[in-house]
């Protein structure tokens, strides 16, 4: 049997009547705009963020990566396919409906059946889901799933409405009707999502503010710029390079803190007709890519040096980091010669997938210059986040530049991306001996065996390169000094609960 770690009893929630009625708004800077706002479907950064307003989840994590309640107010393993979830009774959804086992089992099977879901591989190893009660559901795995419990702490723990989510359908994504702090007024795409207070909400005496507004604002500089105008109270991945200005700015305060996720470089390997290239076909090929390519210089130009270089999707700070996956140093006779073993005409056309943000504009013109230099000529294409993420998803695309939030679980890291069957496998790599080891680690809960699992994944995922990752990226918040209560944790999501504004 496992419990909750005594760090859940923070989140006991208070008696409505000890708040006052908030009135202020809270302004938040996205670096990017969204994609959905329907949990089963959505997939951007950005959107767990404004999820983090709409959306509780059953489980939550601290800034110490503890499992923590949230709607469910404990669970234990009755045995190792069986966990039963406990519920927080009164909780209702922002339509006046109550959350329940049954809702708690339609969100479930909802994530699991969908068409389009990505978070079926997510909790994929879930065969059905009961109801025990009203407060209670057994959630019934096909397997033993060591990360599964990880799982629900993230948009697959997310319950909405099925009352609402009947009524909309395949539009539910437009007004999203969840139990979390605040529910959904309006968005403008790339200009704004507005939500406002749920009075009803289960934890109000934590919720300090009447709305929140969050704006997408692309470009570095104007995000700082507003922050210091006092147009916003809050910015999330502020400029590395503009982080020592917003230190001395004493209107602000600064978090840089480490983070779970990585930013790298997929190939199209056998996604549609752009795979039919050299990169795509040759692991050779872009093992001469990587080995054309200094990752710290980049990051010393790029981001000031606060980002660590990896050849892995794992973090330096995991456990489960593979310390003999290192990222190689540049070596231009050897990317020459891999070349010449591939056989390739020379030049080697590459078109590079960026988005817009600065920092990856600059990251796809320094990656351009370096392959020039081994054989390559790299056409960079700077495109708006959800337009690339949709071309990557759809296969149009031959290199593209992205990033991946992180979880705690390295299963959150690599499952998706790499299994043969992972819903964002969009390189379509494919190695059976990987999926194997996949497959093997979420199904043992022994550490030494995953770890062991994991090194033989990050080893061979690094011979034939589907994904070339060039750094472990920190979160750098700024906010403006009034603002108090912000907990920095690991997975870079912006929790409301507890921050207040001074007036």
């Amino acid at each position: 049997m496992r419990l909750l770690p005594l760090a859940a009893i923070a989140l006991v929630a208070l008696p409505a009547a000890a708040q006052e009625v908030p009135t202020q708004t809270l302004r938040i800077a996205l670096a990017e705009d969204t994609d959905i706002l329907d949990p089963s479907l959505a997939r951007t950064y950005t959107g767990r963020i404004v999820f983090a307003g709409l959306c509780d989840k059953l489980l939550d994590i601290n800034d110490k990566l503890d499992v923590v309640p949230q709607l469910a107010t404990g669970y234990e393993w009755a045995d190792s396919r069986t966990l039963v979830l406990h519920l927080r009774a009164g909780v209702k959804f922002h339509d006046g409906t109550m959350m329940d086992a049954a809702a708690v089992k339609y969100s479930l099977d909802r994530h699991l059946n969908m068409p389009g879901s990505t978070r079926r591989a997510e909790i994929g190893a879930m065969d059905h889901a009961e109801i025990a009660d009203p407060l209670t559901v057994r959630v019934v795995l096909k397997n033993p799933s060591a990360p599964f419990v990880s799982q629900l702490t993230d948009r697959a723990g997310m319950i909405v409405s099925p009352k609402a989510a009947e009524a909309a359908g395949k539009n539910f994504g437009n007004a999203p009707v969840c139990a979390g702090p605040f529910s959904f007024t309006e968005r403008v795409a790339q200009d704004r999502f507005v939500l406002d207070r749920f009075a009803d909400y289960w934890n109000a005496p934590a919720i300090h503010f009447a709305r929140v507004v969050y704006r997408p604002i692309v470009d570095n500089s104007v995000r700082l710029t507003n922050l210091q105008a006092g147009a916003i109270e809050m910015g999330e991945r502020i400029a590395a390079t503009d982080v020592p200005q917003a230190r001395q700015d004493k209107r602000l305060a600064v978090f840089v803190y480490p983070g779970l996720g990585y930013q790298s470089i997929n190939f199209n390997l056998a996604n549609g007709a752009r795979a039919n290239t050299p990169m795509g076909r040759s692991a050779l090929v872009r093992q001469a890519f990587e080995a054309a390519i200094d990752r710290e210089v980049l990051m010393q130009v790029v981001y000031n040096g606060l980002f660590p270089p990896v050849a892995q999707g794992l973090s330096p700070g995991s456990p489960f980091y593979n310390p003999n996956v290192k990222p190689l140093p540049r070596d231009l006779a050897r990317a020459k010669a891999l070349l010449k073993q591939a056989g390739v005409t020379l030049p080697v056309p590459v078109t590079l997938t960026v988005t817009t943000n600065p920092d990856q504009k600059q990251t796809g013109e320094m990656i351009q210059s370096m392959a020039a230099e081994a054989g390559f000529e790299v056409t960079v294409q700077a495109t708006e986040f959800a337009t690339a993420l949709a071309a990557q998803s759809r296969g149009d695309y031959e290199a593209s530049a992205i990033g991946w939030s992180g979880r705690a679980d390295p299963d959150g890291n690599l499952y998706n991306s790499l299994h043969s069957k992972g819903a964002l496998n969009e390189t379509r790599y494919n190695n059976p001996d990987v999926d194997v080891w996949l497959d093997a680690a979420r199904a043992t809960t022994d550490t030494g065996a995953r770890k062991a699992l994991y090194a033989k994944i990050t080893a061979q995922v690094h011979a034939d390169l589907p994904i070339m990752y060039l750094d472990s990226n920190p979160w750098i918040v700024a906010t403006s000094a009034k603002l108090s209560g912000f907990v920095p944790v690991p997975d870079g999501i912006i929790r409301l609960q507890g921050m207040r504004l001074e007036r």
